[in-house]
Formats: C-alpha cells, sequence, structure tokens
C-alpha cells in the first residue's frame, strides 16, 4: 500500500458515518453550465489562440504536413531535446543539429533532475485544451511522459491538435475522467511557469519552463 492510499484509507473511515450532508441543510444548486457557448469550431480555436497568448505563451497555428518544420523552428537554437518516449519520432526529423534525448525509451531508464537540467527544451503531445481558460492539460500518456520533462527544461514546446480543444473546463474534466480513473496525474498548463510574489513584479521561468511554445495542429 502506498502512502496515498493509505491516507485516502484512514479518512474514508473517518468519515464512514458522517452523513452526506446534514439535516435540513439547503441542496447545492448544480446547474452550471456543462458546455461552453463560445460559437462556431473556428471560433473555439481562435479564442483559444488568444486566451493562450494572453499568458504570453506563443501559438502557432500550423497544418500536420508542417509540423517537424514548425517543431524544429520553436526549439529556438535549443541544443539539447527531450522527448518522452510515446511521441512520434518524425516530428523531431527538422530540427538539424539538435541532440534528441528519450526519456523512458526501450530499457525502461528515466533521466535524472540533474540530466533534465541540462537539457535545454521538451516536446510533448496533449490531451486537452481548454479556451474559455487558454489552459492546457496533460495527462501524461505517452506522448506527453512523465510530469518532471515539463517541469525542469527551460523550453516546452506543446503539441495541441484543434480536435483536443473544448469550450470550458467542465467538459475537459469530462475528457479526462478516464485518465483520473486510472490514476493518472494531470499537469494543468496556463502559459509559461510564472510569480509576481515579489514586489509583485512577474519573474518567468521560477517554477517551470520560462517558455511555452504551442503549436496548434489542424
Amino acid at each position: 500500500m502506498s502512502a496515498r492510499e493509505e491516507i485516502l484509507g484512514r479518512v474514508s473511515a473517518a468519515l464512514a458515518d458522517v452523513p452526506r450532508s446534514a439535516p435540513g441543510a439547503t441542496p447545492i444548486p448544480r446547474e452550471y453550465a456543462a458546455v461552453a457557448d463560445v460559437g462556431s469550431a473556428d471560433e473555439l480555436v481562435d479564442l483559444f489562440v488568444e486566451r493562450v497568448e494572453d499568458y504570453r505563451a506563443i501559438v502557432d497555428r500550423v497544418r500536420a504536413e508542417d509540423l517537424p518544420a514548425a517543431v524544429a523552428a520553436a526549439l529556438g537554437g535549443s541544443r539539447r531535446v527531450v522527448v518522452p518516449a510515446g511521441l512520434d519520432a518524425t516530428l523531431l526529423a527538422g530540427a538539424a543539429g539538435v541532440e534528441v534525448v528519450t526519456d523512458g525509451g526501450p530499457e525502461g531508464a528515466a533521466l535524472t533532475a540533474a540530466d533534465l537540467d541540462a537539457i535545454d527544451a521538451v516536446v510533448t503531445g496533449a490531451a486537452v485544451g481548454i479556451a474559455v481558460t487558454g489552459t492546457i492539460v496533460l495527462d501524461h500518456g505517452p506522448d506527453q511522459g512523465r510530469r518532471a520533462l515539463t517541469l525542469v527544461p527551460d523550453r516546452h514546446v506543446c503539441i495541441v491538435r484543434t480536435d483536443q480543444l473544448v469550450g470550458d473546463v467542465p467538459e475537459s474534466v469530462d475528457r479526462l475522467a478516464a485518465a483520473v480513473a486510472a490514476g493518472s496525474p494531470l499537469t494543468w498548463i496556463s502559459g509559461p511557469s510564472a510569480t509576481s510574489d515579489i514586489e509583485l513584479e512577474r519573474v518567468e521561468g521560477v517554477h517551470g519552463p520560462r517558455t511555452l511554445h504551442v503549436l496548434l495542429v489542424g
């Protein structure tokens, strides 16, 4: 049993005889919108691009056949790039002069934190893109890899397909239900890593990538 399972088990046992709602409690209304009305499919895409750019991320719309060239351009002179084992290797075909390191390859070897610290960029896929919030969600499937890959390198090139876009958060929760049920972690990305904790001055790259470059395919 893991520490997580033990803690959740103790919480469940402690709440076993507690009613779900107190007698006479006012029911919580749950009539909130499950689907956002953002207009047509094109308007959905436009809204996603606008909101992602609001976070100071870079967004390029590309055709599938142009994706390898777009990935090479998005790497921005990076010398060492890490990719998850499940990412299509042909996507890096245009990145001449770049050392591509695969995390968790056939041997199952995962890069250490020190290894990742020496990496300039990471290229991943995505699970969902949320138009209203400009958020990208990773469920760490084969083309996304483990969480550390997108938290340590300074540049994240993230490939999102237009058919992965949804209007708002409730729709994304529905799409991610299977991953959650399988115990997969989720990473919610809204622009480059940034903080304004010190004197309200924005500093990027503190908790993760300084640059987020989204390639929107479709």
